[in-house]
């Protein structure tokens, strides 16, 4: 409870500082002009680390005039009543179930893979095996792509709903209660399958359906309505509506909409590289040099700019951008099929892996792959994962190059140490990559080298390739209803309709498009 009306401040401390308590409260008091004995309670609900000076500092709000409570207490649904059926277990469909049940709907959620606990198994063995199992993966199975790719919840997008109800739920499963403060909120790989395990037991609990292993095939249309699913198994499930959360790389939905004649849109997405730097590396460059505090976390980066390509006649600029950056991370195949190799990102709660990674991507438009379709570069994104895929001599080892080589456009004669869980073989990453992709990243690594001296090194690698940044095709829906323009009852959502980008962003999604479902 509040014990009085409350006053933001914002303060810089130093790392020092920040970890000493009394340090912070002396701080607060001098900004509030008050002795620190006279301080109201205080608690800082945002910090960030700052860079951009010589000295780096931790930028922080602090709410000053309340009693300290982090959390919400917990309020339990109602137990669930009508069934919505939602395809997709990752966050937009883990998201639109907890808002389903807290409306007093009974979500019956269907998954094309396995429990989080059993989808460990087979990552490992794809890794040692080198065989994609199709329908568990570091992509599909409870939790979607965002259980096993590193749990950052940081999002620009605040039209969508409630971000701290996001960040509560994940709290009140076993989240650290640090996500509700860290602007660049993150879990950690290692720590999110407990979380989402635990979620799934809330759901259940209070009345909800998981059905595991069972893909869809097919959308049950009566009466003008889309009333549920047909699965490969030949069963029907049905309910109120359908919630379409299927992830960014559920291809058979796309394939499925075009062969039925249902609206597909062509939607741009980026395509690129995984760069790889040592992480010491990263910390001197952005803490500016070796003399950096110790009590200062792993450093991160991000980075834009626009080029244009030289290699073709294109009259249009593309966008170069770091994503998915993973300080002390590793780097994991993410091909979610046969003849693909795709790679991604993750990091551990820790981040100590000694090796920094990141995206680094090209936006890539219809105008820019000459086909036609909704299906257009969807077809061009394939294509660019099958050439990986044969460089990498037909497997999902990680085809590299270190960045010098690239840059000189000449294969590697050795490759550096990577953190790539896998084997990494050298191939030459400026062919394999289409050509103004090639031009695009040249030119754009040279311009993150001027913005961060030392970005072009010996040191760096690259292994490719970058492609599931987000979806390449969006399934259309009504702005106001959420639902498909032709499909009464479906309410497309998330990275796999092309509406989300990332975990938060997806979960906030899902609970709008429940929101509209019921009528709120």
């Amino acid at each position: 409870m509040w014990r009085r009306s409350m006053r933001q401040i914002q303060i810089d401390l130093t790392p020092e500082e920040y970890h000493s308590e009394e340090a912070v409260r002396q701080a607060v008091a001098k900004a509030m002009g008050v002795v620190a004995k006279e301080l109201e309670p205080f608690r800082v609900v945002r910090r960030s680390i700052d860079c951009r000076r010589r000295k780096v500092v931790y930028h922080c709000t602090v709410e000053v005039g309340l009693t300290p409570s982090l959390e919400k207490n917990r309020c339990e649904p109602p137990q669930a009543g009508e069934p919505v059926v939602i395809v997709g277990a990752g966050p937009a469909g883990l998201f639109a179930a907890f808002r389903a049940l807290q409306l007093g709907l009974r979500p019956v959620i269907v998954e094309r893979g396995k429990p989080v606990e059993d989808r460990k198994a087979d990552i490992v063995g794809m890794v040692r095996t080198k065989a994609v199992n199709p329908d568990s993966n570091w992509c599909f199975g409870e939790g979607g792509a965002g259980t096993y790719s590193d749990g950052k919840l940081y999002t620009r997008s605040t039209k969508r709903g409630d971000v701290g109800e996001v960040l509560r739920l994940l709290v009140q499963h076993g989240a650290d209660s640090d996500i509700m403060v860290d602007v660049h909120a993150h879990i950690g790989t290692d720590r999110l399958p407990g979380i989402i395990g635990r979620m799934r037991q809330t759901i259940v609990e209070h009345g909800g359906e998981y059905h595991f292993n069972t893909r869809v095939t097919d959308l049950l249309l009566r009466d003008g309505r889309v009333r549920g699913v047909a699965t490969a198994d030949g069963e029907r499930i049905e309910g109120k509506a359908v919630v379409l959360a299927t992830g960014h790389s559920a291809r058979d939905i796309y394939e499925l909409f075009a062969r039925r004649g249902w609206l597909l849109e062509a939607k741009p997405f980026a395509l690129g590289v995984r760069v790889e730097h040592p992480q010491e590396l990263i910390n001197e460059i952005q803490y500016h040099g070796k003399g950096y505090s110790p009590l200062l976390p792993p450093a991160t980066y991000s980075l834009v700019t626009q080029v244009n390509p030289r290699s073709v006649a294109l009259v249009h600029s593309h966008g170069v951008f770091s994503f998915c950056m993973c300080p002390g991370g590793v780097i994991v195949p993410a091909a979610t099929g046969e003849g693909q190799q795709v790679v991604n990102g993750m990091s551990n709660a820790a981040r100590n892996s000694g090796f920094a990674n990141s995206g680094i991507a090209v936006t890539v438009g219809p105008e820019d792959v000459g086909g036609e379709g909704a299906l257009a570069l969807l077809e061009f994104q394939k294509a660019v994962e099958r050439r990986a895929f044969e460089a990498a001599g037909g497997c999902i080892d990680a085809p590299s190059q270190r960045l010098v080589d690239f840059l000189k456009r000449r294969p590697s004669s050795r490759l550096n140490k990577s953190n790539y869980i896998g084997r990494c073989v050298s191939a030459p990453l400026h062919e394999v990559l289409p050509g103004f992709v090639t031009d695009c990243l040249t030119q754009a690594f040279r311009d993150f080298d001027r913005k961060m001296k030392g970005f072009i090194t010996e040191e760096a690698s690259l292994l490719a390739v970058e492609s599931r940044t987000s979806s390449p095709v969006r399934i259309p829906r009504d702005k106001e209803t959420l639902q498909h323009p032709q499909l009464q009852g479906l309410y497309p959502c998330g990275e796999g309709a092309g509406y989300a980008g990332g975990i938060v962003s997806s979960a906030m999604d899902g609970m709008r498009c429940i929101e509209v479902l019921a009528g709120c």
